[in-house]
């Protein structure tokens, strides 16, 4: 494959769409890598295939990983979705929505994925400004998954250094949606939500509606996501 060639790791939401536009303005030609992991917002597959489409990858992998068989998140287990939190609450502790591990996990599919493509270098949508309250979403661990990707990889011991780039890690969501829109991201085929209903509307409630739509609100756009009709509309 090329040497220009990224592996975007693509979940269908917002962060991931606009992370995808960046490595492709950048001069990346892409291929894109989802999960199907057992998590409650199964809609948001469908939306990394349209987002995958609209934006022409070479290839878009799908992996099935069964992280519903340990559980321990609202994502991956019968617990509740928080709902109607302020931002105050959001960010007093680890949120029940982080799912044990999934980064750690995910990246290193996509760094399986990059050695098999030939490429150097993996984009993730990770965010350390606005509220995630997630340990690996940190850029101390971005830095550290990269080191011990150069020692356990064939490329890295030949000398083939891979970087993993977070573009969105110093950025508030009102600016990821500011450049999303500047490089012709279209937000109506993704979904942030944690707990669509089952036409896969967004509920406009979870922590990923309410920051999401906040940060639609002060980059002076409207969301064009479908949301619920249980929705308060002041909310949309």
């Amino acid at each position: 494959m090329a040497a220009k060639t990224a592996i975007v790791l693509l979940s269908g939401g917002l962060d991931s769409a606009t992370t995808l536009a960046m490595a492709q303005q950048a001069g990346f030609t892409c291929a894109a890598l989802s999960f199907r992991y057992g998590q409650r917002h199964l809609a948001e597959l469908d939306c990394a295939r349209k987002v995958a489409a609209r934006a022409g990858v070479i290839r878009h992998e799908i992996c099935d990983i069964d992280l519903r068989a340990f559980g321990g998140s609202a994502l991956t287990a019968d617990i509740a979705v928080p709902k109607d939190r302020d931002e105050a609450a959001m960010g007093a502790e680890i949120p029940v929505t982080y799912v044990p591990a999934r980064n750690t996990i995910m990246l290193s599919f996509a760094l399986a994925f990059a050695e098999v493509m030939g490429s150097a270098d993996i984009f993730v949508g990770v965010n350390a400004v606005d509220y995630s309250g997630y340990p690996d979403c940190r850029p101390e661990y971005i830095a550290a998954f990269e080191r011990m990707a150069n020692l356990a990889t064939k490329a890295g011991v030949e000398g083939h250094r891979l970087t993993i780039h977070a573009p969105l890690m110093r950025l508030g969501k009102a600016d990821i949606i500011r450049t999303g829109l500047r490089l012709g991201v279209d937000y109506g085929l993704t979904s942030s939500c944690y707990d669509p209903d089952p036409a896969g509307h967004a509920c406009g409630h979870c922590d990923a509606c309410l920051l999401r739509l906040k940060g639609f609100a002060e980059a002076g756009a409207a969301d064009p996501a479908p949301y619920s009709h249980n929705s308060s509309p002041e909310r949309i």
